[in-house]
């Protein structure tokens, strides 16, 4: 298997990205470029092309460029079997959870927060995840990062507005913030297993080999 850039493999040394306030899951825009990109296996080309297309609605074009380079870096976690299997097989939930993992392979804090905060609470069956859990999540690891301690009180405010959206959007919570089983389809379980197995910890309830999420 043919990974893509950075598939999967998150450790405490990458640094915690906040660009993922650009939007929320951007279902069928990332959809649409992953199609395009099969086409050419080039991610250049397939940016230049959705810019030509018009592929996002967004009026202005600074923004056009920022939500397609957001999403690109998103689908560049997913290798060349996960993408095919977005455009081609996937149906719409599946989709959704395969790009949910591709923001959480993406985003440092979104994964953290998934597997540290998210699956935790599902295990401990506190299901309701209130706001103010992001917000102390986000307190403690800025005891020990220097990226977040100076983060603005308005752009936190900004991260857990769209880490929740994403997650309402993924199906990971539902609109009244309950944290909602995940299922994987045989296939799609498989495949990412295939790719990074402890990528499952980022779906509530989904448990890896030997009973451990």
């Amino acid at each position: 298997m043919t990974l893509a850039r950075g598939s999967g493999d998150i450790g405490a040394d990458q640094p915690y990205k906040m660009s993922f306030t650009s939007g929320g899951l951007f279902l069928n825009e990332s959809i649409d470029l992953a199609a395009s990109y099969l086409k050419t296996s080039n991610w250049i080309e397939t940016i230049a092309l959705a810019q030509s297309e018009g592929l996002t609605s967004l009026p202005k074009e600074k923004s056009k460029r920022r939500v397609l380079r957001e999403i690109t870096n998103r689908l560049e976690t997913l290798s060349d079997e996960e993408l095919q299997f977005l455009v081609d097989t996937a149906d719409r939930q599946e989709q959704r959870l395969l790009l949910w993992l591709s923001i959480c392979r993406a985003y440092r804090l979104v994964r953290e927060f998934a597997v540290e905060v998210v699956q935790d609470r599902y295990l401990a069956y506190q299901l309701e995840i209130p706001i103010e859990s992001f917000d102390l999540f986000i307190e403690q690891k800025a005891e020990w990062d220097d990226t977040l301690a100076s983060t603005a009180d308005a752009t936190r405010v900004r991260l857990r507005q769209v880490a929740f959206k994403i997650m309402r959007e993924a199906g990971v919570i539902s609109e009244d913030r309950r944290i909602q089983s995940t299922y994987l389809s045989t296939s799609l379980r498989a495949l990412i297993e295939a790719n990074t197995p402890s990528d499952l910890a980022v779906f509530p309830g989904v448990m890896a080999e030997g009973g451990k999420p």
